[in-house]
């Protein structure tokens, strides 16, 4: 036994004829079953040695741990029908070159032992299987795209939305099966999921290929679902999204994926979030820019100036002071008028840009004025272009 981790790990070296001095055992009589017990006998009696050996319960009793592991190979073959009427017919001898340690064991670890018969294992100790049980399945996550609008962005919304999922067929609650029926412990696997191989020295275990993992086959199946096990629903979910949210994030709504045949626990739905922008507010984080175009007079003399706001839905407006002598590009800053912080109190900040306008039309009026005021400030500017009736009054 090795503890690394803080995860014990038990290390089981199986008695190979020729290399052990002691004579293996009968199985059945390891067992202590008769020779035509039957299959729910000889789990019974596999249980009741398991239980009564196992690690746990006995750590560092080395009798214990030999019982322990001459049981399980023990069982391994007498559950599985081919090797059993091997064994029957020819003993020990049967087994070798198929079962690769002449007993049909080949475990490297107790992790193999629980993995081959964690149904067995997970009768006790609380489930535990020593890490090596199969899990309980879990459905598969669903992912849905949401288009949000800025304003919904900003201030949150509830939203229905349609999702298209895998549930377990109604009709043969998941088994899979034609109605009256029910499905079959796999032969291949004698219903663990889990198929031995030899590769030379070593034993490999892997997923049964007949029946995918599951011990149990399907002979006649489900009208409805054609022995898939679920049916496709589509389903009508309300989704509250939360203000702050930004372009790209995921909710994550639990339990709302799909249900695994059977049973278990059903997978997650992730809501996918895409925000439509809009030309008057450009986002960064909790902060909002807003560029608003003013006069190149007022920006000289100063004034005020309505500004949009994410207030009221993002249709509100405020009046901004605008100091004289603005220049392009400077700014003012509105403190806790940007995006509600996502899951905090609070709200970012609104920088106002100025963008001083420069006209290309003037009046006549208006460049009169214009030509007065360089004059008294001595600027130097283009002269006036004269049309024809101009020229001629001279």
């Amino acid at each position: 036994m090795t503890t690394t981790g803080g995860r014990i790990t038990y290390a089981f070296d199986f008695a190979t004829p020729g290399m052990n001095d002691q004579p293996m055992r009968d199985f059945y009589e390891v067992l202590g079953v008769s020779r035509d017990a039957s299959a729910s006998e000889l789990k019974k009696a596999y249980y009741k040695l398991a239980k009564q050996y196992h690690p746990d319960v006995n750590p560092g009793d080395k009798v214990a741990e030999d019982k322990f592991k001459e049981a399980a190979e023990a069982y391994q073959v007498l559950s599985d029908d081919e090797r059993r009427a091997r064994y029957d017919r020819f003993g020990h001898d049967g087994l070798r070159g198929n079962g690769g340690m002449g007993g049909g064991g080949g475990f490297g670890s107790v992790e193999d032992i629980f993995s081959a018969f964690g149904d067995i294992f997970g009768d006790f100790f609380g489930g535990r299987a020593g890490g090596g049980a199969r899990r309980q399945a879990r459905g598969n996550d669903v992912r849905v795209d949401l288009q949000l609008t800025f304003a919904e962005a900003v201030w949150g919304v509830t939203k229905d939305i349609k999702v298209q999922r895998d549930v377990s067929c109604t009709t043969c609650s998941g088994s899979g099966a034609k109605a009256g029926t029910k499905p079959e412990t796999c032969h291949t696997c004698n219903g663990r999921g889990q198929v031995v191989h030899n590769q030379g020295f070593f034993m490999v275990q892997s997923t049964c290929p007949r029946c995918r993992g599951e011990g149990r086959v399907v002979k006649e199946a489900c009208g409805d679902c054609n022995g898939r096990r679920t049916q496709v629903e589509t389903t009508t979910l309300s989704v509250t999204v939360p203000p702050g949210v930004d372009d790209g994030q995921t909710l994550r709504l639990a339990g709302k994926g799909e249900t695994p045949p059977g049973g278990g626990a059903a997978g997650h739905l992730y809501v996918v979030l895409h925000v439509r922008g809009d030309e008057r507010f450009q986002r960064e984080g909790d902060d909002i820019l807003t560029e608003v175009p003013v006069s190149f007079v007022k920006a000289i003399l100063g004034g005020e100036v309505e500004v949009p706001t994410l207030d009221e839905n993002c249709e509100a407006v405020a009046t901004v002071e605008i100091k004289a002598g603005t220049q392009p590009g400077d700014h003012v800053i509105r403190r806790g008028a940007g995006v509600p912080r996502l899951g905090k109190q609070g709200r970012g900040d609104q920088v106002v840009r100025w963008k001083v306008e420069i006209p290309t039309k003037l009046s006549s009026r208006q460049s009169e004025l214009l030509r007065e005021l360089a004059t008294e400030m001595d600027e130097g500017v283009k002269a006036e272009k004269k049309g024809l009736f101009g020229r001629l009054k001279k």
